[in-house]
């Protein structure tokens, strides 16, 4: 074969791989895969590098190098539990219980700090212990801040319609999100600080908060951040490290030098899995916040690429979801959530590589975190929801295209999605005045002319049931008109004759 005929060969089979992907990438429920693959792919490389990381470890403390592991497959197997749940739960109900939700979370977070119900470790107030379970109700705040700062942005959206001010959008979320920060960091926990104020952040970005704000807002939270990593003795010694790499180092830089021997230590290919020297107590905390550096010491470079790979698919995914989705609540849900994790994981690589000073935040699904991991894996579960409501899922799945996993795991199906009126810009419209008719015009209706007469509606009696409310009643219902209205689809709810 000639030169040019295998130059034409190679680049026919590049088309047709990008035009098979492409092809697979327009199938309706392509987002609600690639959520579940991602999240299904992380968690068990994490177990994997989890149990080689932590093995000497666990061995040398509990006398088995499998109990740091079994902790972690067990938190992972709540964590699915979790996922299945948030995948099933109905958008109405989870808009309803998000604030009682996140007041529990933030009552959590009040009760941690009080001796006697709170544990204690390392001079962190931070878990409750319940048998052989540790929760960190930090981790859950998270969650409950997304679900309700979303939801809570797009009903004052809905009720003021585009006269929204940014009193609107910082009140009473801002409070709240200050409220939260300064429990945890008397726990202290600087770290969750940073991704709560991450999700903050977020929430007010694609809230629609002016530019000029949000710099402000911004610029305060990272004076804010300076001043608590300089408040404290060993949060003051990983700023000192940082700035300065080659002083003490076997003091406070030893453990970002002994990351940065572990990662070179890998080179492309790896020591191969479970051959990590930098396990056998050369680099604390290895399989929790240093993690990534056992995986490119024992996988490479390659290893290392493979992580970076899945995060940036799931930076493409969310953001499509987020700009597929139709519902306000799911978009803003979907685009913070993907900018908490992604923010998240890009901070623990980067102090890892000695890119940014070492923070303690955990590698989302891999690093070992009973907490983190369940409440991670939940928050993947609300993305696949939200991809499962997506307008060309929704009609997929209800012409019957939900194929395989759908119909093992019995997942309703989800309900399109029906933009709600302002009630602001209605009260705003002003009332058209009826207008006399001509006299000759009414007579000519009167006797079958060219004009038409009134005709009554058709649902006389939903509107007799309606007249006859009581005046509470009504009035309570307007109050709710944020909701978003989903249309129902059974028959003897549509007027059919019962």
């Amino acid at each position: 074969m000639s030169e040019a005929g295998a130059a034409t060969t190679g680049t026919g089979h590049k088309a047709a791989g990008a035009t098979w992907f492409g092809a697979w990438l327009a199938r309706p429920l392509a987002s609600f895969h690639l959520i579940v693959t991602i999240a299904t792919l992380l968690t068990l490389l994490g177990l994997v590098m989890v149990l080689s990381a932590s093995s000497v470890e666990a061995y040398a403390a509990d006398g088995s190098a499998y109990s740091l592991f079994v902790q972690q497959a067990m938190f992972a197997t709540v964590g699915a539990v979790l996922f299945y749940l948030a995948l099933r739960v109905p958008l109405w109900r989870l808009r309803q219980l998000s604030f009682p939700i996140f007041a529990l979370s933030v009552l959590a977070l009040v009760l941690v700090l009080i001796p006697g119900i709170g544990s204690s470790v390392q001079g962190s107030r931070r878990w409750f212990v319940i048998g052989p379970l540790s929760i960190q109700p930090s981790e859950i705040v998270k969650v409950t801040l997304i679900v309700w700062g979303a939801h809570l942005l797009v009903a004052r959206r809905a009720l003021v319609g585009s006269r929204a001010t940014y009193k609107d959008v910082m009140v009473p979320l801002v409070p709240a999100g200050l409220l939260v920060c300064l429990l945890v960091v008397l726990q202290p926990n600087l770290s969750t600080t940073i991704a709560l104020g991450l999700i903050l952040a977020a929430l007010l970005w694609f809230g629609g908060l002016p530019v000029r704000l949000f710099v402000t807002i911004s610029v305060s939270g990272l004076v804010a951040a300076g001043v608590l990593a300089l408040s404290a003795g060993y949060r003051s010694n990983r700023m000192r490290a940082f700035f300065n790499p080659g002083d003490d180092p076997q003091g406070i830089n030893y453990q970002a030098r002994q990351a940065l021997f572990s990662l070179a230590d890998g080179g492309i290919w790896g020591r191969g899995l479970g051959q990590s020297r930098a396990k056998w107590s050369y680099l604390p905390n290895a399989h929790n916040d240093f993690i990534f550096a056992i995986i490119g010491e024992e996988l490479g470079f390659l290893g290392c690429a493979l992580v970076l790979g899945l995060f940036a698919l799931f930076v493409y995914t969310g953001l499509r979801i987020a700009s597929r989705s139709v519902d306000p609540f799911l978009r803003l849900l979907t685009a913070t959530a993907t900018t908490w994790i992604t923010g998240q994981a890009l901070i623990n690589i980067g102090y890892v590589v000695g890119l940014l000073p070492v923070t303690g935040l955990q590698l989302p699904l891999v690093s070992a975190g009973g907490s983190s991991l369940a409440i991670t894996l939940l928050m993947f579960g609300l993305i696949a929801n939200a991809a499962r409501h997506e307008p060309e899922a929704v009609v997929a799945l209800h012409g019957g295209q939900d194929g395989r996993f759908s119909r093992l795991l019995r997942l309703p199906k989800p309900e399109l999605y029906t933009a709600p009126r302002p009630r602001a810009a209605a009260k705003a419209a002003p009332k058209k005045k009826t207008q006399p008719a001509p006299r000759g015009e009414s007579a000519r209706g009167r006797r079958g002319g060219s004009g038409r007469p009134a005709r009554r509606s058709v649902d006389s009696d939903s509107s007799r049931r309606a007249g006859n409310q009581p005046r509470g009643s009504r009035s309570w219902r307007s109050t709710r008109a944020w909701e978003p209205s989903y249309p129902t689809t059974h028959a003897r709810d549509r007027g059919k004759p019962r």
